[in-house]
């Protein structure tokens, strides 16, 4: 099932469609759906593929020139790249999309690649018109190396695409026969990456999904979570305390250093780089009056794989050997899983308010949202329009039943952010208590959305 990329696909058409040869980057995190888009775009067009290893230059020749054994007309075991591009643009009279897949790989091995790519694209009266896709799952390396590594060659790259998380909705549509809480689960575990998704057991509940993948010997999951830490970076032992106790709880520098005994200069250097890897996050709260009730920015592990990992395998990984799955998942996993979900849910909520928000059906039309994220509590979705008009909620998935106490504590923190909120939405998976839903009659601030009623 190909889900939610019509505006990455009209982003590759336009750059296809330009006159002459083109070369963009497309990147993203792996398992994100990188390579299923450029599958999806390249249908019913002369398509080539080359994956680029961790090897030298020589030996990247010596494997492509045995994978295009059907282009190439030279024999030569290590031809060069030019000898093979000129090859793969003329293997068609129409304009061939070429993908380098891993592309990084190539660049940091061999200067010679992009030297070759580039000059054979300029003479485009030579060769027959490419369309060059260099793809990439190293997000630090386009982000922050690559003009830096080849130098004048960036000047030849016509456009960058970074592909990013799918949506909950998207998720939903792909697991239709879920629940919506089911679905928030695997949100929760496994976040917007098509990827991943198609691991999971549409026939088997969430908790046999977890057991199957993450809870048996070399499970599947497990491998991959540590792979996002293992395959971009070195001393792994440092990045995986730092990941261990940002899931514990330990989210500001501080907790860190005394948690860890690292120099606080040494942790700053390892969270940079966690973060160039979009493995983790700095979170700030949403800039208000009430900056003295404000906690300053925190970290918080941003990859949904890598931070179930380190919530619930890593920290208990004695246990795993010695105990059957389902004896784990009830011990470690099911009594805080669903305070794990709720961040899920609260992403899925503003997503919603978003798609409620370009269709003109709020209250306000909104322009910036947030998280107000206070010493004593937080608002889970603040947003305002351009004269400061605004609109808060509450999503809860934890609680079986949102009171009347529930408002008042919402209200409560938005004094302390010095807030006035015109309306207040109270999403939840649960119920409302009657008090609250008569109060809800009288109140003209407060929407009660059962999540039910508003994701059908």
């Amino acid at each position: 099932m190909f889900l939610g990329r019509n505006t990455e696909l009209n982003y590759l058409e336009q750059h296809y469609r330009k006159p002459g040869s083109q070369m963009i980057v497309v990147y993203g995190q792996k398992n994100v759906g990188r390579t299923t888009l450029l599958r999806e775009f390249a249908k019913g067009r002369p398509f080539v593929f080359l994956r680029g290893r961790s090897c030298s230059g020589k030996e990247q020749r010596y494997l492509w020139s045995g994978e295009l054994g059907d282009i190439l007309t030279n024999q030569d075991s290590y031809p060069s790249y030019s000898e093979m591009l000129s090859n793969i643009a003329k293997s068609s009279t129409e304009k061939v999309v070429l993908v380098i897949d891993e592309f990084q790989n190539v660049v940091k091995n061999d200067p010679d690649f992009m030297k070759e790519l580039t000059a054979l694209l300029r003479n485009q009266g030579q060769i027959q018109e490419m369309f060059v896709v260099l793809s990439s799952s190293s997000v630090g390396f386009v982000e922050n190396s690559l003009v830096g590594k080849i130098g004048e060659a960036a000047l030849s790259i016509s456009g960058f695409l970074k592909v990013k998380e799918l949506k909950f909705s998207h998720l939903q549509e792909y697991f239709s026969r879920y629940t919506i809480r089911e679905c928030l689960e695997i949100y929760a575990i496994l976040g917007g990456f098509p990827g991943l998704w198609t691991h999971i057991d549409k026939n088997i509940t969430v908790k046999e999904n977890v057991q199957r993948l993450f809870l048996k010997k070399n499970s599947f999951l497990s491998r991959e979570a540590l792979f996002y830490v293992e395959n971009e970076l070195r001393e792994t032992s440092v990045y995986f305390t730092i990941l261990e106790s940002l899931a514990s709880g330990r989210q500001k520098l501080n907790d860190l250093y005394l948690h860890t005994d690292f120099c606080r200069a040494k942790i700053s250097v390892y969270i940079k780089n966690l973060m160039e890897l979009e493995l983790v996050e700095k979170v700030f709260s949403y800039d208000t009056d009430g900056k003295s009730n404000v906690q300053k920015g925190v970290y918080r592990i941003q990859n949904p794989l890598v931070n179930f990992y380190f919530n619930f395998i890593y920290p208990y990984s004695s246990k795993l050997e010695t105990m059957l799955p389902e004896e784990f998942y009830d011990a470690y996993i099911a009594p805080e899983f669903r305070f794990f979900v709720e961040p899920a849910m609260k992403k899925m909520c503003l997503e919603q308010m978003m798609q409620l928000n370009d269709a003109g059906e709020l209250p306000i039309r909104f322009v910036k949202s947030g998280e107000w994220v206070g010493k004593i509590g937080t608002i889970d979705i603040v947003t305002q329009d351009e004269i400061g008009h605004t609109l808060l909620a509450m999503c809860n998935y934890e609680k079986k039943l949102l009171t009347c106490d529930d408002y008042e504590w919402l209200l409560f923190l938005a004094k302390k952010a010095k807030l006035v909120p015109l309306v207040v939405y109270m999403y939840t998976v649960g119920e409302f208590d009657d008090k609250l839903k008569k109060v809800a009659m009288s109140d003209t601030r407060i929407r009660l959305i059962s999540l039910k009623e508003s994701m059908v």
